[in-house]
């Protein structure tokens, strides 16, 4: 199987079956908000929300193939 987010591959025939999603919501604890706070004070990246974003997109996609 093929997954892709686009209507066509150049030199392939596609059928498109339907359209899937995956979504998720997140949040981290109390102790990583107020952390995370802090740094907004000074700047920067915040990294607790970081590696929350890519968990949260992995698993997102996750449910997307596993509904395709």
């Amino acid at each position: 199987m093929i997954l892709v987010n686009t209507d066509y591959i150049t030199g392939k025939e596609l059928e498109m079956l339907g359209l899937v999603k995956g979504s998720t919501i997140q949040s981290k604890n109390v102790g990583k908000d107020i952390t995370q706070s802090f740094k907004t004070l000074v700047g920067g990246e915040l990294k607790a929300y970081t590696q929350m974003m890519n968990e949260a997109r992995a698993l997102a996609t996750k449910r997307m193939v596993e509904e395709a």
